[in-house]
């Protein structure tokens, strides 16, 4: 159905979609894994935290030079490169047999979403033509936020499988279900990146990197195939023209280039939003959802259905913002979203400084069993043993459950073991070892803690710093504090996540926008990195209200420069964008 521009005009939005769709996968997957994941693979907290991250680590150096790759290669080759590298890394994660596999097939998946992320809203660009660009832009948006609901229907689905092995197995069975259970949900993710391949062979490069490559003949024949004739040829005059004007003058600097007055501004103001995008925490709390909800107090089944309603409130209001962002503006949503996302950040933040202030420390307890490695096996007879020794009133494990987490170290080397239930029968045994603690290289340990002594650690003692042990919050709070990140995942969709693409495809002008978005994106995935990397040891540490009353922090950054310096582009042309910039520059 790709044999008039109105069919081909369709199928391109599917194939664009289809991009989006992987990108979200790449994002949500990991929050139906991961519980399963930590209770199987034996890692550290530090090295779950690191998977995590991986992907967005490789988001990091794949947008760095995916510009220059769109440029040099095209944006079709790209994109058939992106899809490759998303099919490749899921067996390479599925059959993963320990921590190195796991964290390279997870760069690899990562790479392949920060291609997506720059390559296929640069090509939209490129090849829609104006009426049906804003469409597609949404589109692509849409089926992100759809990408990241097949991934919590497909984590809800293993969820209640794991729910039905608990009831009648033993804890041998269900930890090997568990297992099965996190290979299983990469595995379902395959699919959409096949066809992804296949519809992006299928595709004309785009018309714009032919024409400017010289392709002349090729560039008219793909507006053919998207356009009627006249309009393509309006178009391909229009762009012989703006080849002409943006070629340098004798004596000027090239017109591409980032360090030009009229591009500095807009080029700023794009990486600062994008920046801005992620210190919400978004994709953090997207990720560990499942887990977080765990600890907020629901079930393992109930924290798997409030990801789903996350991801379907995600993809509703996504809907709803796409089509109030040319009737409301760019500006409007971003200020009302942004003050959105900090009032819920404080509401849930709040409701686990609550829970948490009841915490009881038992370290000595728990220094008193351990020698320079433990094995700590936590049961409801356990936790009251170490409790008994604290004077502590107010806690019986044995009637409500608790959680435990641990931070331990080695000499000037700490982690935090992962939380975990005093209910939860298949619950390894947490494991304090010297391995989980110490970075394996003085490279990693100077970038770990560059006061730090690592040949001293590997001798010294095992020192439990904190054993903390806290009630599990009421289901009711576990319901509001879902509730809380449900408003989030709203305020964030109606303002920040659509307007997001919209940012970098206005904001960047025409000469530079395939270098620019991926200077800006990388900036993005670098914020992101880091928040995920230090997500989990700062939990375990410090607790999960500090983190969310350090997103709510950041994020009024946010809605100070959404409010205050940044200017409504709805309505307006690139060419008078561009001007707004640049007459701000000048103070006019």
């Amino acid at each position: 159905m790709t044999g008039t521009p109105q069919g081909y005009n369709r199928f391109l939005l599917l194939v664009a979609g289809l991009g989006g769709l992987l990108y979200g996968v790449d994002v949500g997957i990991i929050a139906s894994a991961y519980p399963y994941l930590e209770a199987t693979a034996n890692l550290s907290r530090s090295q779950l935290s690191f998977v995590v991250a991986a992907v967005l680590l490789g988001s990091v150096f794949s947008t760095l030079f995916a510009g220059l790759l769109a440029d040099w290669m095209g944006r079709k080759k790209l994109m058939i490169i992106s899809g490759l590298f998303f099919v490749a890394s899921i067996p390479i994660i599925a059959l993963a047999p320990g921590y190195g596999p796991l964290v390279a097939g997870r760069l690899l998946q990562g790479m392949s979403g920060g291609f997506i992320g720059v390559v296929v809203p640069l090509y939209l660009a490129e090849c829609l033509s104006a009426e049906s660009r804003g469409k597609g832009t949404g589109i692509f948006q849409w089926l992100l936020t759809g990408g990241i609901v097949v991934a919590a229907l497909i984590g809800v689905y293993f969820s209640q499988r794991v729910d039905e092995v608990s009831k009648v197995g033993t804890p041998e069975q269900i930890l090997a279900y568990k297992d099965t259970a996190w290979r299983s949900i990469f595995w379902v993710s395959l699919p959409p990146g096949i066809l992804f391949v296949f519809g992006s062979f299928i595709v004309s490069e785009s018309p714009r990197w032919l024409f400017r490559h010289g392709r002349k003949e090729e560039a008219r024949a793909a507006l053919l195939r998207s356009r009627t004739s006249e309009q393509s040829n309006v178009e391909f005059e229009e762009m012989g023209t703006a080849e002409t004007n943006a070629a340098p003058k004798a004596g000027t600097a090239s017109g591409g280039s980032l360090l030009q007055r009229r591009y500095v501004v807009p080029f700023v103001m794009a990486c600062v939003i994008l920046a801005c995008n992620q210190a919400t925490g978004v994709n953090s709390i997207i990720g560990y959802n499942t887990d977080i909800l765990l600890q907020g107090g629901l079930s393992d089944v109930q924290s798997h259905s409030g990801y789903l309603i996350l991801t379907l409130v995600n993809f509703a209001v996504t809907m709803a913002g796409v089509a109030l962002v040319d009737r409301k503006g760019r500006k409007f949503l971003l200020s009302r979203g942004s003050a959105g996302v900090i009032v819920s950040l404080l509401f849930v933040a709040v409701l686990f400084h609550r829970n948490e202030a009841q915490a009881v420390d038992c370290a000595a307890a728990v220094q008193a069993e351990a020698g320079a490695a433990a094995k700590v096996t936590f049961t409801p007879d356990v936790a009251s043993r170490w409790l008994a020794g604290t004077g502590a009133a107010g806690l019986d494990p044995t009637k409500a459950p608790v959680s435990l987490v641990i931070i331990y170290s080695y000499g000037d080397f700490r982690t935090a073991t992962k939380v975990v239930r005093s209910d939860d029968r298949a619950a390894p045994a947490l494991e304090l070892s010297r391995e989980s603690c110490l970075p394996m290289n003085r490279v990693v340990a100077f970038f770990s803690n560059p006061w730090a002594d690592l040949e001293a650690a590997r001798h010294a003692p095992l020192r439990i710093e904190h054993a903390r042990i806290t009630p599990i919050p009421s289901l009711t709070s576990g319901w509001l504090t879902a509730i809380g990140i449900f408003a989030f995942m709203a305020s964030f969709a109606i303002g920040p996540g659509v307007c997001v693409w919209l940012a970098l495809s206005e904001l960047m002008p025409t000469r530079i926008r395939s270098n620019g978005m991926s200077i800006a994106l990388l900036i993005n995935q670098a914020v992101s990195t880091v928040i995920a990397a230090a997500f989990l040891p700062t939990v375990g540490q410090l607790g999960y209200s500090t983190m969310f009353f350090g997103f709510a922090a950041c994020t009024v950054v946010y809605f100070i420069t959404a409010t205050f310096f940044l200017p409504e582009t709805k309505g307006k042309t690139l060419e008078e964008i561009e001007t707004i910039f640049s007459q701000r520059k000048r103070g006019t």
